[in-house]
């Protein structure tokens, strides 16, 4: 029997109703496999602005890194979102979090469900089989390089954003993805935009050099604009899809279409393994808090359950457990039950818990 210590922030909009899911998800496979999950939860986000006055407490951060992995939900209110000048913003603290516990790899699987492909506007041909593992690389980039600021020079509103990147920044992201590739069908392509921005040469130039102790992984470079388009056009051909930042999570929200919904992908932000291979990790449906539907107890929680299963095989170890679960999510689709955001025609639209209820029902079965 194994313990782990959970740390839930289940933050804002859909985010508790969502989070408490993957709570009872991982609940359920501690009873199934016996081990033991012990929960502990803050707030995080507009709720913990409300709060305390900050997005995130120090304490949060302390109690995170003593954590063998973190359980998000989602930030973001539209009392904040319409204050593009607001000094203090739920997003802050997912920033901070990252960036205080180095997580820097992002994972976010994107698989498309036989059964969901009517889902998807795009055509059944074009998405059955997709398949991809995008690596984000996320604590480094436009979103924290610095100077970052808006000021006024000679009475004019100015702002300035700064991508940034090293090539230790880029080297590791590049391994990561070339050692994934490697486990899966031997192809990764790294996503930048090289042919206008200093960064994307460096970031081009770093990655086909890591590329050469990898002869086995075939590497494709592709501009942004060409894997945006082709992500569409040809998804069955990508396998890894490494890139920065702000690229990998405008891919990833575009992929996620693929799949039909966005409450379908989950993702996996890690830091550097531990002695056994594990990772302390922040494991997050990729959704946002969709507060326009909060408190319906309508939102789809299989991206938190998928992500609770990233979670077992990530930070704890447990591979049997997260195959159990990703098993219970499929059966669950193949059944034909679906939550609002899948249904179609005359379909029945299960609630919230009731679409968790299905899942942990098929755990084990």
């Amino acid at each position: 029997m194994a313990t782990f210590d959970i740390l839930v922030l289940p933050g804002d909009g859909i985010g508790p109703e969502v989070t408490a899911e993957g709570v009872r998800a991982l609940e359920a496979i501690g009873q199934r496999f016996e081990h033991v999950f012990r929960f502990s939860e803050d707030h995080v986000g507009g709720a913990a602005i409300d709060a305390y006055g900050v997005p995130i407490r120090p304490e949060t951060l302390e109690e995170a890194k003593r954590s063998d992995a973190v359980l998000w939900g989602a930030v973001g209110l539209p009392k904040y979102d319409n204050d593009p000048s607001a000094p203090v913003r739920p997003e802050q603290g997912l920033l901070q979090l990252r960036r205080d516990l180095n997580l820097w790899a992002n994972l976010r699987p994107v698989r498309t469900e036989p059964a969901l492909t009517h889902a998807s506007t795009l055509k059944p041909e074009v998405i059955e089989g997709v398949d991809i593992l995008v690596i984000r690389e996320l604590t480094s980039g436009i979103y924290f390089g610095e100077p970052r600021e808006r000021r006024m020079v000679d009475g004019r509103r100015e702002a300035v954003n700064t991508m940034y990147y090293n090539e230790d920044e880029v080297a590791r992201v590049a391994h990561l993805g070339f050692r994934a590739a490697r486990q899966r069908r031997g192809k990764l392509t790294s996503v930048d935009k090289a042919n206008v921005l200093q960064v994307s040469q460096l970031w081009r130039e770093v990655v086909t050099e890591v590329a050469r102790e990898y002869p086995d992984v075939e590497l494709e470079h592709l501009i942004v604009d060409a894997a945006t388009m082709h992500l569409i056009r040809r998804p069955r051909d990508f396998d890894v899809i490494i890139a920065g930042n702000l690229f990998g999570d405008i891919l990833t929200d575009e992929a996620s279409m693929l799949t039909g919904s966005l409450g379908m992908l989950p993702s996996a932000s890690l830091t550097e393994p531990r002695e056994d291979g594990t990772s302390l990790g922040m494991y997050e449906p990729i959704h946002g808090s969709a507060p326009d539907i909060a408190g319906k107890g309508i939102a789809n929680p299989l991206a938190m359950v998928l992500s609770a299963a990233l979670l077992l095989r990530h930070s704890c170890g447990l591979e049997e457990e997260a195959q159990a679960l990703e098993r219970a999510v499929a059966r669950t689709i193949e059944d034909g039950l679906r939550t609002a955001d899948l249904a179609s025609g005359d379909e029945r639209a299960l609630s919230t818990r009731e679409m968790a209820d299905a899942v942990l029902e098929r755990i084990g079965g």
